[in-house]
């Protein structure tokens, strides 16, 4: 029996703020192709799961707040959209290195529309990015992110404030660590493209008169689409094994 129905629901609420911002932000969950009822349902379905384990360090800096309420709200929703930020972040990398890869390789088709978002994407990109995101679905990488959240309250309890400089730390040593991580997916590809732009560079020093650039162009294209061929496995393997310590180092 609930003894109090109104330090509930504002618990609740309070969990709710926190978790809906990081479903909101967070990646798969926060696509396009997903409709926003999906999302609001999940994130309650997500808050409810989570508050009765969560319920002594909720409950307890809710009751008789009074004004500073609507304080809390606004902080819960910071740091839950922080947590989400650091996923997000690591799979705008892939994007990112997905992208750095087709352009050393040469395929550079008309973008179409995204797998996931509203915008225009390489196809190969976003061939690159479902996957990685798949993956990571495959994993239960949201049962990550789900303890993450369950685990803030221990590292930022609730009512505790806002502290901006924790946030820029947390969020800078994620992309810091992101950007090592999708460079070594994307190093292949980078050593690929200039040894081969260099390479035809030399040849049309030597024979400037063959047009080399329209000679070569299909030469670069299949050899990096077999390169990804050989490697998107690892690529794939790496970027998922990567994904917990960022998110335990964010």
């Amino acid at each position: 029996m609930i003894t109090d129905p109104e330090g509930t629901v504002l618990a609740l609420f309070a969990a709710f703020c926190r978790i809906g911002a990081c479903v909101m932000i967070m990646p798969g969950f926060s696509a396009a192709r997903v409709p926003v009822q999906i999302r609001l349902f999940i994130a309650v379905a997500i808050s409810m799961a989570i508050l009765p384990i969560m319920w002594d360090d909720i409950y307890p800096q809710i009751t008789g707040k009074g004004h500073t309420y609507i304080y809390l709200i606004t902080t819960e929703t910071i740091v839950g959209a922080v947590i989400g930020l650091v996923a997000r972040y690591y799979v705008l990398g892939l994007q990112f290195a997905g992208t750095a890869a087709t352009m050393l390789m040469g395929f550079s088709p008309p973008p179409t529309a995204d797998v996931l978002e509203d915008t225009a994407e390489n196809q190969l990109t976003s061939l690159i990015t479902f996957a990685g995101l798949m993956i990571l679905f495959i994993l239960d990488f949201h049962h990550v992110i789900i303890e993450a959240v369950a685990q803030s309250y221990r590292v930022m309890p609730i009512g505790s404030g806002f502290d901006p400089q924790g946030v820029l730390i947390t969020l800078a040593n994620s992309l810091g660590q992101t950007f090592t991580i999708m460079l070594r997916l994307a190093s292949p590809f980078l050593i690929y493209g200039l040894l081969f732009n260099v390479t035809i560079g030399m040849v049309n020093k030597l024979a400037p008169q063959i047009p080399v650039y329209f000679i070569s162009q299909p030469y670069l294209i299949m050899g990096g689409m077999f390169l990804l061929y050989l490697g998107i496995a690892a690529m794939l393997r790496l970027f998922a094994d990567g994904f917990a310590p960022v998110m335990q180092g964010g």
